[in-house]
């Protein structure tokens, strides 16, 4: 659950690093790898620093200089590196006027042990070391097959990918008989035998380069077609060996990829998307069948945790809002508020005087919803839009919901 949450905060984060741009190559990259001294990395950066002094541009040298000051300030505050290492990303940032740049610092502690040091001034921060650590490497193939069509798909973490659709255009049955019938069905066999190695092909190349990361290949199909195709030499042998169920399936091309998950839903259970899917239908079912157990918005929902009445915390990764706690400057009166972004908070006002505010936390409203939920013992799933039910659930309940241990009285 909280591993989750931190991977779609890390997500979200790399997101918005990817925007940011530098007035020139000014914004620091720094990647320090595990068990490396912090006074080594200290005494690195005060070269880098002597260095910078050289830079001709006056702006750029004194972005440089004032972002390694920071960053050296910053590690000085650390005894010793993290366990997995440390990531720094600092600089000051350009802003939509020339001359209004920001000065921007983050310091992450990456989901794996850091190998690599890298130091680097770009333009732009180098987030692809980040972005290769957080991303989901354990995938599934799928294969939908019928005898003139058929789709490839990869399933990855929250995502259903569809890589490749395939027809074929073999004729139906002949209708006359005799040996005329015989000699067509020859043909037709021979013509479903070239469709399947087409299809073969089209999977070996999809397949063979990311199947270190394949847990396995699941393949499904109306009729004979797809044992036909699996027991056929049609697959390269690396991946014939993953292939870990067939299913029978009533349609065929992408619309049967979605019944092909359900058959397979025992295989694949602990895959996101699968979790997803699952979480979101069983809330529908308490919906419509008026159980009492599930129940949906931002302030009911937050209501239900703290009387600790959930059971599962549905939020969609759509749901930008943050919620804020500020102090009123003017009657000091305290207050939290859900703003729809950080930007509002500069035109936050005290509820009670109409004065000027001090902020003194915000969160991402799906951070603050799942601290809840972790210290009730509530489950937490993060619900993207990669599928059709993630989107519905977004767009018609606003991406925040629950399903309750017992039902609330009124």
């Amino acid at each position: 659950m909280r591993e989750d949450v931190e991977r779609f905060k890390l997500e979200k984060l790399v997101e918005e690093l990817k925007k940011k741009e530098g007035r020139g190559t000014e914004l620091v990259s720094l990647y320090i790898p595990a068990g490396r001294p912090i006074s080594e990395v200290v005494n690195t950066l005060t070269y880098e620093y002597a260095t910078a002094s050289n830079i001709k541009d006056r702006v750029t040298r004194h972005h440089v200089l004032d972002a390694l000051a920071s960053i050296i300030s910053r590690l000085k505050m650390f005894k010793e590196t993290p366990p997995n290492g440390l990531i720094v990303f600092a600089g000051y940032v350009a802003g939509d006027v020339p001359g209004r740049e920001k000065m921007e610092i983050h310091l992450i502690e990456p989901p794996q042990k850091l190998n690599v040091w890298l130091y680097r001034c770009d333009s732009r921060f180098y987030t692809e070391i980040l972005e290769d650590m957080i991303r989901v490497k354990e995938a599934y193939g799928l294969i939908l097959v019928e005898r003139d069509e058929a789709a490839i798909a990869i399933l990855r973490g929250k995502s259903l990918e569809v890589v490749d659709e395939l027809t074929a255009g073999i004729p139906g049955k002949h209708r006359s008989g005799g040996q005329s019938a015989r000699r067509y069905e020859r043909v037709i066999e021979q013509l479903v035998h070239e469709f399947y190695k087409r299809l073969g092909e089209h999977a070996n190349k999809i397949f063979l380069p990311i199947k270190d990361e394949l847990k396995g290949i699941i393949v499904g199909g109306p009729g004979f077609s797809k044992k036909e195709f699996v027991e056929g030499d049609y697959l390269h042998y690396e991946l014939r060996q993953k292939v870990i169920g067939v299913f029978d399936v009533g349609y065929g091309g992408v619309s049967g990829l979605y019944e092909l998950l359900d058959k397979a839903r025992d295989l694949i259970r602990d895959v996101q998307y699968m979790k997803e899917r699952e979480t979101v239908n069983k809330f529908l079912y308490h919906l419509a069948r008026d159980t009492g157990l599930a129940i949906y918005g931002e302030e009911e929902v937050r209501q239900a945790l703290q009387l600790n009445a959930v059971d599962t915390l549905l939020v969609s990764e759509a749901v930008n809002k943050v919620r804020v706690h500020a102090v009123c400057k003017t009657c000091k009166h305290e207050f939290q508020a859900t703003l729809n972004s950080e930007e509002e908070a500069n035109k936050l006002t005290c509820p009670k005087c109409g004065g000027e505010v001090e902020v003194l936390e915000n969160k991402m409203i799906i951070e603050e919803l799942a601290e809840l939920a972790e210290n009730s013992g509530a489950e937490v799933v993060l619900v993207s839009t990669e599928s059709a039910e993630g989107k519905e659930f977004y767009k018609t309940f606003g991406g925040i919901a629950a399903i309750l241990r017992y039902k609330l009285q009124k």
